[in-house]
């Protein structure tokens, strides 16, 4: 069986990025550390499967708009249990949930 252990973002700030995510997932952080080309990584997930985010030494640049970019990652389905509960928690952060 062949599975996805890992997914690689780019974000601005890992940590930010990951404690957004740990509030509305529940997920957790199993590493954190220095990576490649001198930035820093964060896995957000388990230990067997996770999102990998990395913030560069600078500022990366900023995406084109949605659809329009050739090798960047356009969206990310993550199944909940309770989607209710978790689209509050994403509205609270003041993001617009849709096509769910």
């Amino acid at each position: 069986m062949t599975e996805l252990e890992h997914l690689k973002v780019t974000v601005k700030d890992t940590h930010a990025t990951a404690e957004m995510l740990c509030d509305l997932s529940g997920w957790g952080i199993p590493w954190e550390g220095a990576s490649i080309n001198d930035g820093y990584s964060l896995h957000v997930g388990s230990k067997t499967s996770y999102l990998a985010l990395y913030t560069p030494p600078k500022n990366p640049m900023p995406a084109a708009p949605k659809y329009y970019s050739g090798a960047t990652l356009n969206h990310l389905g993550i199944v909940v249990d309770d989607l209710d509960t978790v689209e509050q928690k994403v509205i609270k952060r003041g993001y617009v949930p849709n096509s769910h």
